[in-house]
């Protein structure tokens, strides 16, 4: 999404909200502020602003303009952007400007595709998805809201993952595969077996543990 020269408000501070608002400032968008509960880490772009809050959702609604949840905690990315959404305020998809995205593909809003991305043809986003530097979401996938897909993580055709699922760094899901809620699969993991709601699973192929 461009952002026309509107202002962002990021809700985090950490690694994943520098590249999310890294990716905003691309898209468009004139000003962006971050908001959290602790001071960032590392010193932030001066054309950025930060500020400190324990009730973000509050002061965005306040000020207006759009807002995007930066985290990569999917339970608590998915309690946020509920919270956004009860309070009327604007949550847009952000694409990076070298992603590709199937123009027969459903993205929900509040997700973001990073660089290197690809989510193809008849694939479906709920909200709130990360798409991390590198992920491919092939045709006909269906991931539910707040999932998290690491950077370079790879899903075949026709699967299905449930709401809060991570896929680690460089996993891969074998085609026509249906990951319930709250899964985790681990870095490198090769998934070629269904997997229950709430499992996490590791190694090649994928076991739980």
């Amino acid at each position: 999404m461009n952002g026309g020269g509107d202002t962002l408000h990021i809700l985090g501070a950490g690694g994943h909200a520098a590249v999310v608002a890294d990716c905003a400032g691309d898209a468009g968008y004139s000003a962006i502020c971050l908001y959290a509960d602790a001071e960032p880490l590392v010193a932030l772009p001066s054309d950025w602003s930060f500020e400190l809050t324990v009730d973000p959702v509050a002061t965005i609604a306040a000020r207006g303009g759009s807002a995007h949840v930066a985290i990569g905690d999917n339970a608590l990315r998915g309690k946020f952007l509920a919270a956004l959404l009860g309070a009327g305020v604007d949550y847009p998809a952000i694409f990076h400007q070298k992603c590709s995205i199937s123009r027969l593909a459903k993205i929900g809003d509040g997700t973001v595709v990073l660089a290197g991305g690809v989510v193809n043809a008849r694939a479906e986003l709920g909200q709130g998805v990360i798409v991390n530097s590198g992920a491919v979401v092939e045709h006909d996938c269906r991931l539910a809201d707040a999932v998290h897909l690491s950077p370079r993580a790879a899903i075949a055709g026709g699967v299905t993952i449930g709401a809060r699922s991570w896929i680690g760094i460089g996993a891969v899901v074998r085609e026509s595969i249906t990951i319930g809620d709250d899964v985790v699969v681990g870095a490198g993991a090769a998934v070629v077996n269904d997997v229950p709601s709430g499992t996490t699973v590791v190694g090649v192929p994928a076991k739980p543990i």
